[in-house]
């Protein structure tokens, strides 16, 4: 039997897949237990269902940054096999940027899922970020980036186009201050982020240029971490609504929603399976479900539904387990 795939991953499709939530922590100890959290979740559903980023550009203290990517490094080595380990090193601009790109790309490299590279306003911050990336590691990582800023925005087709960048994230704190006072603090919070129109506008745009170029979006943080029903809601609408399929996490207890409000549900799961069962037995010819025609186009949603279920833990039926 063809596998789906082969057949329905066409250039329109081309999105890659990432586990759903992106785990951010940079003090030691947390960056510890979260590496701990990540192994015991993977033994839990089966898959890694969650990415770890260590920080160098937040975690690393004043004066100390060339100690703290020693630091990571050292963490993004000592991992368990299976880990899913990145790396947040300064801005390009930042007088730490060469070193910790020397530091964590030379020595842990080969360990290392990603580099994000925070505070990218244009294509050439991507390109002076690969260029210090190639010269340390030559092998080369995907460079995830940060937008956050009103032309940072503006250029964001232009940076998700360069081939190096597999996600693009939302930097929301950065993204309301750069406005000057213009858009309030509580464009910030979990009511004013979905609410305020240059916080949509930003969210949207970037979302529309990770999916064109085949990018992951992954949403902002949600910094009220004591609130779980304000954590499920934003997740939901970040997946439901905006187009993200993966989204930061800076706190153990946001993984779990975030993993459900990103996952599918059971129905979604069956009806998925069903139809690309029924589609297969056809060799990928439309088929008629439940009074609806299928085809291609549609096949493609719900292959996609069936790729973020096994990515996420789900169960799957026994019928398609064989295509995973």
């Amino acid at each position: 039997m063809t596998h789906p795939r082969d057949i329905l991953l066409g250039a329109q499709a081309a999105a890659g897949l990432l586990p759903v939530c992106d785990h951010y922590s940079g003090v030691e100890a947390r960056m510890r237990k979260s590496l701990q959290l990540q192994a015991e979740m993977t033994e839990e559903f089966g898959t890694c269902v969650f990415d770890v980023t260590l920080d160098c550009e937040d975690g690393a203290p004043v004066g100390g940054e060339a100690e703290h990517a020693l630091l990571v490094t050292e963490l993004a080595m000592s991992a368990p096999d299976g880990a899913r380990v990145g790396v947040r090193v300064h801005p390009v601009d930042h007088p730490s940027f060469e070193s910790d790109m020397d530091i964590v790309a030379r020595d842990a490299g080969q360990r290392l899922t990603h580099i994000m590279i925070p505070k990218v306003e244009s294509v050439d911050d991507v390109v002076r970020a690969e260029k210090a990336l190639l010269a340390a590691y030559p092998k080369g990582l995907p460079l995830q980036v940060l937008i956050e800023s009103p032309g940072a925005v503006h250029r964001t087709f232009d940076i998700a186009a360069h081939p190096r960048v597999q996600s693009l994230s939302f930097g929301l704190m950065d993204f309301v201050s750069a406005h000057g006072g213009a858009i309030p603090a509580d464009g910030m919070g979990i009511e004013g982020q979905f609410t305020h129109p240059l916080v949509l506008r930003a969210k949207l745009e970037i979302a529309s240029a990770a999916h064109a170029f085949g990018k992951v979006p992954s949403h902002c943080v949600v910094t009220e971490f004591s609130n779980a029903d304000a954590m499920r809601t934003a997740a939901r609408r970040a997946a439901r609504e905006f187009g993200y399929t993966r989204m930061w996490s800076i706190h153990p207890s946001q993984i779990r929603p975030i993993l459900a409000a990103f996952s599918p549900d059971e129905q979604q799961i069956d009806t998925a399976s069903d139809i690309l069962l029924a589609a297969a037995r056809a060799d990928w010819a439309p088929i008629s479900y439940q009074g609806a025609l299928h085809d291609r186009a549609s096949y493609r949603h719900f292959w996609q539904v069936l790729e973020r279920a096994h990515a996420t833990g789900r169960a799957l039926p026994s019928e398609v387990t064989a295509w995973f």
